[in-house]
């Protein structure tokens, strides 16, 4: 590392631990919008400004709206900073907080409460919504005759547990006496119209409960901003129009996976991100698969079809506006009305039965199993619009500055004598080529960060394409020069094949910043080995760095690798801590409330 000292890394050092406590201490309860606004406050007197804090003319609101959030990939998040802009618009005064910086005993001072929560998992609340959902849940939760409150969920209708943790909120703040506003709304993946209802008709309601009077603005000081970077114009509904640099393969040729390195410019965009946030992608379908379709259903795709405010040629809309490669429940339920076809309306009936048949099938390949008439708007109207994919960030602005990297996994396989991609790999992977433009924008991940202090350990779990925000990391922990210690375990079918950005690894354990690496190739002897058997075998050193005050993250697969690791951290914190199973999880969930234990799982 260089020896030249970074003036955006500030050592800790520079205060004393008095100081350090003392700093924390009166920073804990503020909130984002505030500490913007201190951090402003103080730069100005470390440049010699004398700020004058005016006071803001006007009369208290006569009551105050909390809208909290819970988000696993940013979505809820979006939706309620948006909700804040649009309540803040109709003269309400408002309030918008993570639920992790919540604290949960202000649950009796308050009046009005909005939440919006995404549901993750097996139907789990996502990381920052544990600890008030478990709250919620326990004898320790207050009665909330006082509340008033609305609860927005987002998940997909294609998961049994379709916005189960709204649906939780909603009966157990109703059970603890709080009176519901208006009745709790279910979003599926298709959900902009939905919100705009519910928010309209919400706010109308909370305009009447609350007339709040103007509002106080927080008058800037002479010399200072309150902002230290300018705020990009591109988001989720406003893309920017990025030039693919760079789509490379970095497995090797007999490799059973195909995973590339994107790099993709954000140069003139404005867009800023942090080690942890993910990059959003629109992509267009294959054309190739367009045309099976129209041709299996024989449909004219020049045929206008009305899709929202917009009348497009059904060809056209099937590349750009609706979702092909992702079936979902409402698709097969109205097609099998619209044809009459009893079997598939059968399969509609089990729940888990239909779930495991839309993963091994695409749209396509529905319509070709059960064959029948349907015109073109019949078939446009039963389709979702497409939805960005979230890709983790696998690069640190510092390093690699108007760059973004991914590491993308190309879905690929065979069905019925027909080649199937993924929407968004195979369009990164196959079809956009170096030079050609993709639309993006960064979707920000509060709950998936480095330590603020550059010398706190790290250790890093991210098998496969998990490994992406960990090169991240390394990236930026490089630049910062940070003194903590960090430590990877990764995972793939071969070492050979299959060590993502191999040279990269080894660069960083040869300079001393990686100072462990450990291993796990599951097909490079008889038996199976995953990360999660490398936990267990260096369980004691794990549980000191745990003890030592280190920050473990894991980035992969849900479904499995993210229980299977859950699972060995239990074992390791019981048999090293000699502890309890009840014990361990606590254990465990303490690390998890103090933002010490992150996942970014998908």
């Amino acid at each position: 590392m260089s020896s030249s000292t970074s003036q955006a890394s500030v050592p800790v050092s520079v205060l004393n631990d008095a100081q350090w406590s003392a700093l924390h201490q009166a920073i804990a309860p503020l909130n984002g919008n505030q500490l913007t606004w201190v951090s402003g406050y103080l730069a100005g007197l470390a440049h010699g400004h004398q700020p004058q804090v005016a006071q803001v003319a006007g009369t208290a609101p006569a009551g105050r709206l909390t809208i909290l959030y819970g988000s696993q990939t940013g979505n809820a998040k979006g939706v309620a900073t948006e909700y804040k802009a649009f309540a803040e618009a109709a003269g309400l005064s408002v309030e918008l907080l993570n639920m992790a910086d919540f604290k949960s005993k202000r649950l009796k001072e308050e009046t009005h409460l909005v939440i919006v929560v995404s549901t993750h998992g097996e139907g789990e609340a996502p990381d920052d919504a544990a600890e008030l959902h478990e709250f919620l849940a326990s004898k320790k939760a207050p009665k909330l005759s006082q509340l008033k409150y609305a609860v927005l969920g987002l998940g997909d209708s294609s998961y049994e547990f379709f916005c189960q943790t709204a649906k939780d909120f909603d009966e157990r703040l109703a059970a603890l006496g709080a009176v519901r506003l208006a009745d709790r709304v279910d979003c599926d993946v298709d959900y902009d119209g939905h919100v705009a209802t519910w928010r309209e008709g919400l706010t109308e309601l909370l305009k009447e409960e609350l007339k709040s009077a103007s509002q106080g603005q927080v008058v800037p000081m002479p010399g200072l901003s309150l902002a230290s970077q300018q705020v990009s114009q591109f988001n989720k509904k406003n893309p920017f129009t990025a030039e693919l640099l760079a789509s490379q393969k970095i497995t090797g040729r007999d490799s059973v996976k195909d995973i590339r390195h994107i790099e993709i410019s954000l140069d003139g965009s404005g867009l800023h991100y942090q080690a942890g946030d993910a990059l959003g992608v629109w992509f267009s379908n294959d054309p190739k698969l367009v045309e099976e379709l129209l041709s299996s259903l024989n449909l004219n795709g020049d045929v206008p079809v009305q899709v929202g405010d917009e009348l497009l040629a059904l060809r056209e809309a099937l590349v750009d506006k609706f979702e092909l490669t992702q079936s979902y429940p409402t698709f097969v339920k109205g097609y099998a009305e619209l044809v009459k076809n009893a079997s598939l309306l059968s399969l509609t009936e089990d729940k888990g039965a239909l779930r495991d048949y839309l993963a091994k099938h695409q749209i396509v390949d529905i319509v070709k199993a059960y064959p029948g008439k349907i015109d073109e708007q019949q078939f446009a109207s039963l389709l979702r619009p497409i939805t960005p994919r979230l890709y983790s960030i696998a690069s640190s602005q510092s390093e690699v500055e108007d760059e973004v990297h991914l590491t993308v996994g190309l879905v690929e396989y065979e069905k019925d004598g027909q080649i199937r991609q993924g929407g968004a790999s195979g369009f990164l992977a196959s079809r956009l080529e170096e030079g050609q433009t993709v639309k993006v924008f960064v979707e920000a991940n509060d709950n998936f960060k480095l330590p603020a202090d550059p010398n706190t350990p790290v250790i890093m779990v991210g098998p496969g394409t998990g490994i992406a925000p960990f090169r991240a990391f390394m990236q930026e922990r490089e630049a910062q020069e940070a003194e903590g210690k960090n430590w990877l375990f990764f995972g793939n079918p071969n070492f050979t094949q299959d060590f993502l950005y191999q040279v990269e690894w080894q660069r960083w354990v040869k300079e001393g910043l990686l100072n462990k690496v450990s291993l796990a190739f599951s097909r490079d002897q008889a038996e199976k080995i995953y990360v999660q058997h490398r936990l267990l075998e260096q369980g004691k050193e794990v549980f000191a760095w745990l003890q030592q005050g280190a920050h473990l993250y894991v980035c992969g697969d849900a479904n499995h690798m993210a229980k299977d690791v859950h699972d060995a951290l239990l074992k390791i914190i019981s048999a090293e801590g000699g502890l309890t199973a009840e014990q361990a999880e606590a254990y465990l969930n303490d690390l998890r409330k103090a933002k010490r234990y992150q996942r970014d799982v998908y």
